[in-house]
């Protein structure tokens, strides 16, 4: 049989289940819009936690603390949060999102400072849904958290 032929019919290779979250470090990760984005806890002070991103395609990056103030360690912020990605969505999955040419984990574009805001509200949304009584109906958008 050509290569051609192998090719068209044999079986894509199965994705890799995805594997347990680090939820005390990032307890927040989403593909949202056009970006990577997440809550990250803080190393030193269990009050304080970061908003970081990553946008597709560019690779522009932030990171700062929920009140906007700027992280010093927003590499290793970005890191926490691709990992955490990688492991609720799978690698194959966000490196598609990111369209980036390297691991968004080594290199990303330039810092693009952006209002916290946007990802602390989602992730405050998110834990209403935490919140919730066993005795609620089914929550469609808590779907992936049930399989």
């Amino acid at each position: 049989m050509s290569e051609l032929m192998e090719s068209l019919y044999s079986r894509p290779a199965e994705p890799q289940p995805p594997r347990p979250r680090k939820i005390k470090t990032v307890p927040f990760v989403e593909l949202y819009r056009d970006r990577l984005q997440g809550v990250a806890s803080s190393d030193s002070d269990i009050e304080r936690v970061y908003c970081a991103f990553i946008t597709a395609v560019t690779g522009e990056h932030y990171s700062s603390t929920n009140n906007d103030r700027p992280d010093a360690g927003t590499a290793k912020r970005i890191r926490y949060l691709v990992d955490e990605a990688y492991a609720q969505y799978g690698e194959a999955r966000v490196r598609r999102f990111l369209q980036l040419a390297q691991d968004p984990r080594s290199r990303l574009g330039p810092q693009r400072r952006a209002p916290a805001s946007e990802v602390f509200s989602r992730f405050l949304n998110y834990l209403k849904f935490l919140d919730r009584q066993i005795a609620d109906p089914a929550i469609p958008e808590m779907a992936w958290f049930l399989e």
